[in-house]
């Protein structure tokens, strides 16, 4: 009897010791899931962690290169800066040594104004005097018609293309200057010939009376020429002109080969 009572006591201890056994191994397998669940996350979330600080890495070493570029593109204009610079320190310099050159010029020239203030007095009235007659200069060319005689008398030339007439005291319908004042006048004039076998010859008149004569012989085919030149003292209205000789031509054309010229050396 005792030992019937014992069994069933031993069974039901038996049973609940492998039901506690049986509870204990549900309960370790499902923490051990749990650790693994765990371990998975962190190991996934430490992998993004490490391709976030990759890209990281990346986007700083990009940025760190483009730093490099701009700091040697802040150096390269540094650089120019700094040439600017000294080329301007240099220009300024160089401006200040001409500003001190004109100065010095200036200075230069307020003494010779200074120093030559008394001169210029006669000369503003030598000018303002010369201004009283009037200025003269003339210069003529004969004409374009070429071939010009010989005439069987003397024949005033009458140089038509006029050039210069300061004062208007030739008159090239005429052929003659009249004096516009007392003075000495200087004049000029030339011979040219290209016919062959012809005698040329001009004469320089003042008041009808010969001054000088310019004479030549073409015995060859070709051209030739003559001229001279005259200082003369002429009272107001006296009259110079050129006269070709009887018997003796000249030839002129568009080059303008008989000129015809004079002006007022000063008045008296």
């Amino acid at each position: 009897m005792r030992r019937a009572a014992v069994f069933p006591a031993l069974l039901l201890c038996l049973l609940w010791t492998g039901a506690q056994g049986e509870d204990q191994s549900s309960s370790q397998t499902q923490v051990s899931t749990d650790v693994w669940t765990e371990l998975k996350e962190l190991r996934d979330m430490a992998i993004e962690h490490r391709i976030k600080i990759h890209r990281l890495e990346q986007d700083s070493k990009a940025t760190q290169v483009r730093v490099t570029a701009s700091e040697s593109k802040n150096a390269v204009l540094e650089s120019r800066v700094s040439f600017i610079e000294k080329y301007v320190e240099e220009f300024k310099r160089a401006n200040g040594v001409l500003d001190n050159r004109i100065s010095s010029r200036e200075k230069e020239v307020e003494g010779l104004h200074r120093e030559n203030a008394d001169p210029i007095a006669p000369v503003t009235a030598s000018e303002n005097k010369s201004t009283d007659h009037p200025q003269v200069a003339f210069s003529a060319g004969l004409n374009d018609s070429g071939a010009i005689g010989p005439f069987k008398a003397a024949t005033t030339l009458k140089y038509s293309k006029v050039f210069t007439n300061i004062g208007q005291a030739y008159n090239p319908t005429t052929g003659i200057f009249t004096a516009p004042v007392r003075g000495v006048y200087y004049f000029r004039f030339n011979t040219w010939e290209s016919r062959s076998s012809v005698h040329t010859s001009v004469e320089l008149h003042l008041n009808d009376k010969m001054k000088m004569r310019l004479f030549d012989y073409n015995d060859s085919v070709g051209y030739l020429s003559a001229s001279n030149s005259m200082v003369l003292q002429v009272e107001k209205g006296d009259v110079v002109n050129i006269v070709l000789s009887t018997g003796y031509g000249v030839y002129d054309d568009s080059y303008n080969r008989m000129i015809f010229s004079g002006f007022l050396l000063f008045p008296q």
